[in-house]
């Protein structure tokens, strides 16, 4: 199951910058990830600053 960003997301990149697959990309308000292409790893979640990333 991939990992969604809420909108607590503050657009800092953290996440992005620490995926492995680049699943994330920058959208109009916040980051956004790609289920198609998210491996569930994680990492993302782990270095996000404000906790707006789960697993859906």
């Amino acid at each position: 199951m991939a990992y969604v960003i809420s909108s607590d997301c503050v657009a800092c990149g953290a996440c992005a910058e620490n995926c492995p697959v680049s699943a994330i990309s920058e959208g109009d308000s916040q980051y956004i990830i790609d289920a198609d292409v998210c491996v569930d790893c994680g990492s993302c979640a782990a270095n996000c600053p404000v906790e707006a990333i789960a697993q859906a």
